[in-house]
């Protein structure tokens, strides 16, 4: 797409070692050929991508003044990153773990750095994956040694500040075999107008260990257009999870690559849309080994004109007997006039497999609502109980515990205000 913003020059003036500036430069050009996507699209369906308007957005040349650094999201994180506007400012880690050669940092200074971004996205999903290709400031990497454990979870904190910032975080996880690690990334903003486009690769090596929560909480005026990307080798486990809170449009698209024999894969999400936003989720189960396994557990609630999507499928390749998969997504309504759509999907190309899925959108439960009611519980605090029960299903299966008491606090703050418009 021609962009006056989104150019070969304005990648090219973000600099880098000589292999990265070929690859920010080699995206930027390639962006600049590839139209943007529309709702003709099948992977683009329900969504709101024709409103995008890319010349309301630029990249922040200059590090934010005020770098002052808010509280963790959890409390003795393993390590710590904070960005701001794309840039890193200020980072910590547990010197033990630097001492056994666990590191988080920039991703130029991690070893073999030419050979971690786009080790797992070998092609770009989308043409954003290409933007963030282009114009990711400062990509970060985890890498976490054979055989090493990080007991406490690592986490990364965007924030945008600046109204109209285009922003860019790459981040890419790397467990070596039998390691086992754990990340919280969460990204914020203001209300100001403002683009996020997230992408994260993780590699669990030979029998690692790896979990990823996600934490969207931006504010009410920005998009965010995300993409993971986890790969699963032998006997390894991966769990990729998202929450989505904030946003206009916010959407994220999870692709987990099981390319192992006995790979293990598990995706949960929990989101709360209200007002008028969009939260769009897109996952891919590719089972591509013999003796795989995926689960998959989506729950949502849309309130207000508030719409979610959910499109799945579930994809098992020809040599990949044993596969045994599970996909589910429920929602409820918490308003006649909030949408939700799901679609989950299956393609299977070997007999000797387990699949299922399923799905579900409807109002809140009238018989455990009376049940509530019949025992004195008023209507209101009846529907409040209602639906955080349903969430902690995927709060107790959340990669991350340490970050479910503030979800749980972001639920009811949704319900608050649920509640007061009544």
């Amino acid at each position: 797409m021609s962009s006056p913003t989104f150019t070969p020059d304005t990648a090219a003036a973000l600099g880098g070692p000589s292999w990265l500036l070929a690859r920010r430069i080699a995206a930027a050009e390639a962006f600049a050929a590839s139209p943007l996507p529309s709702k003709e699209e099948e992977v683009w369906r329900y969504s709101r991508i024709g409103e995008l308007d890319l010349e309301r957005y630029a990249t922040v040349a200059e590090a934010p003044a005020d770098r002052h650094v808010a509280a963790s999201s959890v409390a003795s994180p393993a390590a710590r990153l904070v960005l701001v506007d794309g840039f890193l400012v200020d980072s910590e880690i547990d010197p033990a773990l630097a001492a056994a050669g666990v590191y988080v940092g920039r991703l130029i200074h991690a070893p073999g750095a030419d050979l971690l971004l786009g080790s797992v996205m070998t092609e770009p999903t989308d043409v954003f994956a290409l933007m963030n290709d282009a114009f990711a400031r400062e990509p970060i990497a985890i890498v976490v040694p054979r055989g090493v454990t990080v007991e406490r979870p690592v986490v990364i904190e965007h924030h945008v500040a600046r109204g109209g910032a285009a922003v860019f975080p790459r981040l890419v996880v790397l467990a070596h075999d039998d390691a086992d690690v754990r990340v919280l990334e969460v990204f914020r903003s203001g209300e100001s107008t403002a683009l996020v486009v997230p992408i994260v690769e993780i590699v669990a090596s030979p029998t690692a260990r790896v979990g990823y929560l996600g934490v969207q909480q931006l504010g009410a005026s920005t998009w965010q257009l995300g993409s993971v990307v986890a790969r699963a080798e032998a006997s390894s486990t991966v769990h990729v999870s998202a929450a989505g809170l904030g946003g206009d449009y916010a959407r994220v698209r999870t692709d987990c690559r099981l390319i192992g024999r006995g790979a293990t894969g598990m995706l949960t999400s929990l989101y709360f849309g209200s007002g008028e936003q969009m939260l769009d989720f897109r996952t891919f189960q590719d089972h591509a080994a013999p003796d795989t396994s995926s689960t998959l557990l989506f729950k949502g609630v849309v309130d207000d004109k508030s719409a979610s999507v959910y499109t799945g499928l579930i994809r098992v390749r020809k040599n990949a007997r044993g596969t045994n998969a599970l996909q589910t997504n429920r929602n409820i309504k918490l308003s006649e006039q909030a949408w939700a759509e799901s679609v989950p999907n299956l393609e299977i190309e070997n007999n000797d497999v387990r699949c299922k899925h399923e799905s579900a959108v409807s109002p809140i439960d009238a018989d455990q609502r009376f049940y509530l009611e019949s025992r004195g519980v008023p209507p209101q605090v009846a529907e409040r109980l209602v639906v955080a029960g349903f969430f902690d299903e995927v709060l107790a299966r959340l990669p991350v515990p340490e970050a479910r008491v503030a979800l749980a606090g972001s639920i009811a703050a949704k319900l608050d205000a649920h509640e007061g418009v009544r």
